[in-house]
């Protein structure tokens, strides 16, 4: 008997998964609360194991002409000395094409354009969920009711779905608030990936296709600053005042409209993605902080591994419940991982600045390939 497969969100994760299922032979339907699917935010980071996942999706060359491969990525120190560099273009040889950007707009139309508008409800914000042994019936604010056999939530770091499977389960505050923009290259002319890491805050540059830079300014304070909130260029031209070229020339170029403001969270790793008929993936289960660049990577790792174990097991429950255990680890490990390289990176104190900036100037090679080789390092 077919069995009735409803994915909740269209963003990254869901539609990944839709397109995983699709080639997989499983038509699926996709709800997003929004009137229109569109992306939030900026641009992103795809690593090399995002780049693997989709190729086995059939659309990597397709997201590579969509986007820009950056030869190295470097962290100065607010002066504009280096910390640390990576050269992504000897780990692009081992491990495959990384520090790949893109515009997050630009990958969610690729996504949209891979899936039959049928398949894509919108305007439908749940409001209640029953769960059944048999089925599940979703409740949407505008009256109407959906009823599928097998769910997978998608929905991201505000998860209704995981609200109702896991109640204590909620958004955990990195502490610090960011702000983003993209803005136009053509006078800029940067070329270079980069973070700089200062006690008044950390400011990242990262070049985009079609003469477009992404950057974003992290700065230490507590959950929902009203005043933070409301920061306008001016303000983080105060804020940023001192730092190296070309963080002010960025920064006169942005205009207020352009800015895109919101604190740092993160999902404290849960123990299950799996509750019998309904399935967590993305940011629903395990979203991260941005500091490792893994958030859209892992939404895709995840739509690849759960189409392979769909396939590998008919029953439904059994194939959410092998995806948990496929997944647990590492994604507990990339939010972990994020987690403290955010905490390193926002240090206001100058001693342990100092401290920080010599260990990272002097560490050893072999610690830095370690780390790639446990992210990049795929088992599909």
């Amino acid at each position: 008997m077919k069995k009735n497969i409803t994915i909740l969100g269209g963003g990254i994760a869901g539609l990944s998964t839709a397109i995983a299922l699709k080639n997989a032979g499983i038509e699926t339907l996709v709800f997003e609360a929004a009137p229109k699917i569109k992306a939030v935010g900026a641009g992103l980071g795809l690593g090399a194991n995002a780049i693997k996942a989709f190729k086995v999706l059939g659309i990597d060359e397709a997201v590579i002409n969509a986007g820009r491969f950056l030869p190295a990525f470097t962290v100065y120190d607010e002066k504009g000395k280096q910390i640390a560099r990576t050269d992504s273009v000897s780990i692009s040889k081992k491990y495959g094409l990384d520090n790949f950007t893109i515009h997050r707009a630009d990958l969610h139309a690729l996504l949209l354009s891979k899936i039959n508008p049928v398949c894509i409800k919108t305007n439908k914000r749940v409001t209640g969920i029953e769960q059944n042994e048999g089925n599940i019936i979703l409740h949407f604010q505008d009256g109407t009711l959906h009823e599928t056999d097998y769910l997978i939530a998608a929905e991201g770091i505000h998860s209704v779905v995981r609200k109702y499977v896991l109640s204590d389960s909620k958004p955990r505050y990195a502490g610090y608030t960011c702000w983003r923009a993209v803005i136009d290259n053509s006078n800029l002319q940067l070329n270079e990936c980069s973070e700089t890491w200062g006690a008044k805050g950390r400011f990242g540059i990262v070049p985009l296709a079609g003469n477009k830079i992404y950057w974003f300014a992290c700065v230490n304070t507590v959950a929902n600053n009203t005043v933070m909130k409301n920061y306008t260029i001016q303000d983080l031209q105060k804020q940023f005042a001192g730092y190296h070229h070309p963080v002010e020339a960025i920064l006169k170029a942005t205009k207020n409209e352009n800015l895109i403001w919101n604190d740092i969270n993160d999902i404290k790793p849960i123990n299950r993605y799996a509750f019998n008929n309904i399935l967590l993936i993305g940011d629903a289960a395990h979203a991260t902080t941005p500091n490792l660049g893994q958030g859209a990577c892992q939404a895709v790792e995840d739509a690849v591994m759960l189409a392979a174990a769909i396939k590998s097991n008919s029953d439904l429950t059994l194939a959410f419940k092998k995806f948990e255990q496929r997944r647990l680890k590492r994604t507990h490990w990339i939010v972990n991982t994020s987690w403290r390289i955010g905490k390193i990176a926002q240090l206001e104190n100058k001693f342990l600045i100092r401290c920080r900036n010599f260990l990272f100037r002097n560490l050893p090679k072999r610690v830095n390939e370690k780390q790639f080789t446990k992210i990049y390092t795929t088992d599909f």
